[in-house]
């Protein structure tokens, strides 16, 4: 393989037409179903996969099979089937995954900016979605076309491309069942919806947090009432929650309190991440857009004064991030805005509630353990309940194959001239846990373009193109390797 050919095949398949692709995608506002209920008749997340489609048949691919597959009542998904060259046989399978579906706008993007507004800025291309994860599809496929324009022998390449990932994959598990027989012997995932710790390296995924939450709802009265006339007689319905949530985790520390939702950090994960921590530095959380300061890479330690992370050791960080639970509340209903808000104690208080839990812990177990910790004994007897509604299981992968070993440092070294780097990521990723139930022997690259900055779900969401182009390269080498 002539690797400064395979560099320019890529770079101009992106700067010529990938890019160009990517800002037509943004300007789609393809939300996945749980963020709009009228996702049929709106018609953003067919037309997106129309588009794909299209652009699919367009690369004239030696002997692909393409089609969008439909089962009633679901969100569609992509399948394309590419055989075998150089003699392979087809019954051995490099299984690519992405996603088209999006997250909804979020509040906070820079005036000039938006979520379905691209704009490129110092190579970056900003706006929702083409980072997470529509630029996959696009990158799978460009990735083949490298290696088949030199005539390099890979195995079979298939594509699932669904559009229901960022709601937690309902309809995937009927389109694995209905597609499970055109998949064949799936011995390489290639997964690039996660991130990335850098922008100098290939990262490897290596693990998935998994999730559990629900709708926390508190109820004390059966209508508001003067505030004046019932406080320090009837307890404030967020005074009880509170109390509650503390149930769950430490207010002072984010310490989840609840044993069923740990689980032991393997020896071979810890050492990766002693690694990445080594790497990466500071950098694992001035990454974030904290307020009171920049949080540069050249500032000092003082300049984080005003906003502090709950560590500043690597290591505890990326721990923290990838194997350890931790609580969100991304939701609250109950409370009347600012402007509307008068002298009266609200009757219920609403909490929309969201825990990562450790790859390896069981979802349906922490379910229950919250609702169990949540419900019971409720103060001052006032009426609480907890409703489960979404959650997926954690990913975490198999030990790595010598050939893949290889495979992953000879395509970081040659694509950004540094050494491959393995990291677990806080996200999840329900397609991995399923996939690894299904294809046990398959070995995972599941890695991706979100990295520092680039704000996958919030405000000034963005692609390095750069790094994009990059990664295209890597994957295509590692698919070289899979045979």
């Amino acid at each position: 393989m002539d690797l400064s050919e395979l560099k320019s095949f890529v770079d101009r398949k992106w700067d010529d037409d990938l890019v160009h692709r990517l800002v037509d995608y943004v300007r789609v506002p393809a939300k996945s179903p749980a963020f709009d209920a009228s996702w049929q008749a709106h018609g953003h997340l067919d037309a997106v996969v129309r588009s794909a489609e299209q652009w699919c048949r367009a690369q004239r691919v030696q002997g692909m099979q393409l089609e969008i597959v439909r089962i009633e009542g679901r969100t569609p998904c992509l399948f394309f089937d590419i055989p075998a060259t150089g003699g392979l046989g087809s019954e051995r399978t490099v299984l690519f995954y992405g996603h088209l579906d999006k997250q909804p706008e979020m509040t906070g993007w820079r005036d000039d900016l938006g979520p379905w507004k691209p704009v490129i800025e110092n190579g970056l291309l900003y706006g929702r979605g083409s980072a997470d994860d529509g630029y996959a599809v696009y990158a799978a496929l460009a990735a083949v076309q490298a290696l088949d324009a030199q005539a390099v022998p890979r195995p079979r390449c298939v594509g699932l491309i669904e559009t229901c990932e960022e709601s937690g994959s309902p309809d995937l598990p009927a389109y694995l069942e209905l597609l499970a027989p055109r998949l064949g012997d799936v011995q390489l995932v290639a997964g690039l919806d996660s991130g990335c710790g850098n922008y100098d390296q290939l990262w490897v995924t290596t693990s998935l947090r998994g999730l559990a939450g629900g709708v926390l709802t508190v109820e004390i009265l059966g209508e508001g009432v003067h505030s004046g006339n019932a406080s320090g007689i009837v307890p404030s319905s967020f005074r009880i929650a509170r109390r509650l949530l503390d149930r769950i985790d430490d207010p002072k520390t984010g310490e989840v309190l609840l044993p069923e939702l740990h689980a032991v950090v393997p020896p071979e994960r810890m050492e990766q991440a002693r690694v990445a921590g080594a790497i990466l530095g500071e950098q694992v959380w001035r990454q974030f857009p904290w307020v009171g300061c920049s949080h540069g890479p050249n500032e000092p330690a003082s300049a984080v004064a005003h906003s502090m992370p709950t560590t500043t050791d690597p290591l505890e960080a990326i721990l923290n991030r990838t194997w350890r639970p931790a609580l969100s509340v991304t939701g609250a209903a109950g409370f009347p805005g600012i402007d509307e808000a008068g002298n009266v104690l609200r009757p219920r208080s609403v909490f929309k509630l969201s825990m990562r839990i450790p790859p390896t812990v069981d979802a349906e177990r922490a379910t229950w353990a919250m609702k169990r910790a949540l419900e019971a004994d409720a103060p001052y007897q006032a009426r609480v309940s907890f409703v489960p509604d979404h959650g997926g299981a954690g990913w975490n992968a198999p030990p790595t194959a010598p050939w893949m070993q290889r495979a992953l440092e000879e395509a970081s070294q040659r694509c950004y001239g540094r050494p491959a780097a393995w990291m677990g990521e806080g996200g999840t990723i329900p397609f991995m846990h399923m996939l690894g139930e299904r294809f046990p022997q398959a070995q995972f690259l599941i890695t991706g373009v979100l990295g520092p900055k680039s704000n996958a779900h919030g405000p000034n969401e963005f692609l390095h193109i750069d790094y994009a182009k990059r990664l295209t390269g890597a994957v295509a080498l590692v698919v070289a390797q899979a045979r």
